[in-house]
């Protein structure tokens, strides 16, 4: 008689099922396609921005105690208990108005943003505060009605039971389900997540088997018309266009397609001198845009004509020409120099050209972002950029072109610095970098670097866009290194 073994409880029981469905494991680097709406909706200040932040895992909405922050949809790609959504943070519906001030007219603004996304939403995540119930959040409630089916509601700010009493309160309005939460501290967020992708429909939803985006960073300024020229380019009312200077405070994202590439825009706050960014906003604005230029491939300096060019144009792209970045002068507003274009712009191209002299490659464009003038010519310049940034040149082509800017223009010799060029090679794309080896490099002249980077960029198609050159000390020349 065979003997009973033992179960072995060390080792967790797993039940294999061969009719269920496995789920997808998605990969947070590929792009994916027709993912789910969620937008998070409310008033200003009940922590939309944090609860934003906690799902993307990363800071990209700003967060303050200031009332108002968010103007502009911020929006990326989340993943809610293991699925892909598209995730928009509104700005928080107003009712309280100061009626006739510059705020005031913000406030509508935002508010008639918030109420347009709600239209596309797939789900939407009605975030309220636990405390006094506010006409404001009475009459957000009221606008959701004809979306009542797409509502999922959760009251913020119940750490630890704080507040439960008065968050029940809501129930009085209708909803199915409450769901109590911290955005801050991340109390029953699972919860929330599981009723936020419950029936959405991810049947459509397809990994993207294209390269990534191009994306580029609209910099510049404020009021240069940049929030404008993203709606141009990506056909949508995503950015808020206003004459109020400071509009902009997140980074905004838009995507659309030319010529058979998937273009990313991310339309970015305006840029001020350090010492009139006066409000702690404004400071996190800022940050925000220059943070752009890490995550950007190509870079549009859009300047107004009527004001030219400032420091703090200089000082955005010396960031850009450090990180190797492609960048196109955008002179917007050109439709008032009709008659008098030529003169003006070859005034403007002598200024850029005197003022940021290390910069004579970047390409300078006229536009109207208003009228959609100049736009076919920018775009076509923004590929051509980018297919020169993405450009790898084999070692071999490398060191043939090598050879001869030597034997045209050989290394100045003297007993004092004296070296060989022993070889070069690319060491990166985008940014664009090559790495020259030499038996002395540190006597090597910045004219003769100077001359080798010229011949790079000339002579291999590196012609509007930064190189980098690095040296290196080597005294094997490129054809024997294989034999050591």
């Amino acid at each position: 008689m065979r003997k009973k073994q033992k179960p072995d409880f060390s080792k967790p029981k797993v039940i294999e099922n061969e009719n269920a469905v496995k789920e997808k494991v998605y990969d947070s680097e590929k792009t994916y396609f027709n993912l789910p709406l969620i937008v998070i909706a409310g008033r200003p200040n009940v922590g939309k921005s944090t609860l934003f932040n906690r799902f993307m895992k990363k800071r990209l909405a700003i967060t303050d105690p200031t009332p108002g922050v968010t103007r502009d949809p911020v929006e990326g790609t989340a993943f809610i208990c293991g699925k892909p959504v598209h995730l928009m943070d509104t700005g928080g519906y107003k009712l309280d108005r100061e009626i006739g001030t510059m705020e005031a007219v913000m406030d509508k603004l935002v508010s008639e943003k918030s109420v347009e996304m709600l239209k596309r939403a797939d789900r939407i995540l009605l975030l309220l505060e636990a405390g006094e119930i506010t006409g404001e959040d009475e009459e957000f409630i009221a606008l959701l009605r004809p979306y009542w089916d797409k509502v999922v509601a959760a009251v913020n700010k119940t750490e630890g039971g704080r507040n439960e009493e008065n968050a029940w309160n809501y129930l009085k309005y209708g909803f199915k389900d409450l769901i109590l939460i911290s955005a801050e501290h991340g109390d029953r967020i699972n919860e929330l997540s599981e009723a936020l992708v419950k029936d959405l429909d991810f049947s459509m939803v397809t990994e993207g088997e294209e390269d990534r985006p191009i994306r580029i960073a609209i910099l510049g300024k404020p009021n240069t018309g940049k929030s404008t020229l993203s709606n141009r380019l990506t056909h949508t009312e995503a950015s808020i266009v206003s004459d109020y200077a400071g509009t902009t405070r997140d980074v905004v994202e838009g995507s659309f397609r030319y010529n058979g590439k998937d273009i990313q825009i991310l339309d970015t706050a305006g840029i001020r001198r350090k010492a009139k960014v006066t409000e702690n906003i404004e400071y996190y604005s800022v940050n925000r845009a220059i943070k752009s230029l890490d995550n950007c491939d190509i870079v549009f300096l859009m300047i107004d004509v009527n004001e030219g060019l400032a420091e703090q144009d200089k000082k955005i792209c010396s960031l850009a020409f450090e990180r190797g970045r492609g960048i196109i002068f955008v002179m917007n507003k050109w439709d008032i120099y009709k008659d008098k274009e030529e003169k003006k712009f070859k005034d403007i191209v002598e200024n850029i050209r005197i003022m940021f002299g290390h910069m004579n490659f970047a390409p300078i464009l006229q536009l109207s972002a208003k009228n959609g003038e100049g736009l076919k010519v920018l775009m076509d310049t923004a590929l051509e950029l980018y297919g020169q940034l993405t450009k790898k040149i084999d070692t071999s082509t490398l060191n043939t072109a090598l050879n001869d800017w030597l034997f045209k223009y050989p290394p100045p010799a003297s007993r004092t610095a004296h070296f060989k060029i022993r070889y070069i090679t690319q060491k990166s794309v985008n940014p664009v970098n090559f790495l020259i080896f030499a038996t002395r490099p540190e006597v090597v002249p910045d004219t003769y670097l100077a001359y080798l980077k010229n011949r790079v960029r000339e002579d291999l198609g590196f012609d509007k866009i930064p190189v980098q050159l690095e040296m290196k000390a080597s005294r094997v020349k490129w054809e024997n290194r294989e034999r050591q």
